[in-house]
């Protein structure tokens, strides 16, 4: 009764700081990592399917760099490297550093996502769109990518609940997410299995909450395809 208790009493006197800051700030960043990373992967996945070897192959680079390294390293680098190359970023808080590293990170993974929702369209489409006078360019805009975007919904979703639960390495930098949220409550009252189970419940129920909405989405989208 007693660990109930110690939670219920951290709540009643630190709800603000778990569901307002918290959650607060684990879905900006969250939300901002995936618009980010749509936007910069959309580029991404066409560049990587240019003709241009040059630009194919550092897209490439760039692209398996950020996946093939942690999270947390990226970050390190993000907030601690990079301004000691560019002083002016010195200055820069660090929600800001944490969001540039994890909009990278999301446009690697994301350009892939659309990478195979693009090579998932039937290629007679591109070519029935080239015959009727269509340019490359404006087939792919019109033509290839509304199909393509049905096909990499889910995978997006998904990856925005991926970004959720990875905003919690954004804590080293106490930007005030989730995780941020814990160290401050944690600090203020010694429960540290208390606070731990706090937070694990809201991380598990904003991912659940989040799918059930994802999963409505993608089957309505079926029912209208």
């Amino acid at each position: 009764m007693t660990f109930l208790t110690n939670i219920a009493n951290i709540l009643a006197k630190y709800w603000q700081v778990f569901l307002v800051q918290g959650i607060g700030y684990t879905l900006l960043l969250s939300v901002i990592a995936v618009a980010g990373g749509a936007f910069f992967g959309s580029l991404l996945a066409l560049a990587k399917r240019s003709k241009l070897k040059i630009l194919k192959a550092i897209v490439a680079i760039i692209v398996e760099v950020v996946r093939g390294t942690p999270v947390l390293l990226q970050l390190y680098i993000g907030v601690f490297v990079f301004p000691m190359i560019i002083p002016k970023l010195s200055s820069m808080p660090y929600i800001y550093s944490v969001s540039i590293v994890l909009i990278i990170n999301s446009s690697a993974y994301v350009s892939e996502i659309i990478r195979s929702g693009i090579e998932a369209v039937d290629v007679g489409q591109m070519e029935a769109a080239r015959s009727l006078g269509l340019t490359h360019s404006t087939a792919m805009i019109s033509i290839i990518l509304p199909q393509a975007v049905k096909n990499i919904l889910p995978a997006l979703g998904n990856e925005f609940i991926m970004v959720v639960k990875e905003t919690s390495l954004a804590s080293t930098f106490f930007v005030g997410e989730l995780m941020t949220a814990y160290l401050k409550v944690k600090g203020y009252t010694y429960l540290t299995m208390e606070c731990l189970a706090i937070v694990g419940v809201l991380y598990f129920t904003l991912t659940y909450i989040l799918s059930k909405i994802l999963k409505a989405f993608e089957r309505r989208m079926k029912a209208h395809a």
